[in-house]
């Protein structure tokens, strides 16, 4: 029974560990991306302007750019925590599952030997 009990609880671990993996490799990658394009904004905002007034439109563009780009940003992050939560609670409500049938196969086996043993002293008699 601890045997079974430390490969289910080890088994559960290797399942969360690949989801918090896989969730920490999606939020890098989104993370490098909008860093990559910031940059190449930056890039554009920097370049000489010919009048004046350029710079303020290219300012203006920039902010607004960089705004969208947060929002989206942020809701790719968004459904990247939305996916580990939904596959931490799936993980975690058949772990439970799984226990509460190997609790209720132990109690069964408890019952019958119980049951046995008492047959077997009631006959001894």
């Amino acid at each position: 029974a601890f045997d079974d009990a430390v490969k289910m609880q080890s088994s559960l671990n290797e399942k969360l560990s690949a989801v918090s993996i896989s969730a920490a490799q999606k939020s890098t990658e989104v993370s490098a991306k909008w860093a990559q394009d910031t940059l190449a904004k930056v890039t554009t905002l920097a370049k000489a302007k010919a009048e004046p007034a350029d710079y303020a439109t290219s300012v203006t563009d920039f902010a607004s750019a960089s705004a969208e780009a947060a929002a989206e940003n942020m809701a790719a992050f968004a459904e990247i925590a939305k996916k580990v939560q939904t596959q931490t609670m799936e993980l975690v409500m058949a772990a439970g599952k799984d226990m509460s049938e190997d609790m209720t196969a132990a109690a069964k086996k408890a019952q019958n030997e119980m049951t046995a043993a008492a047959k077997k002293a009631t006959t001894a008699k």
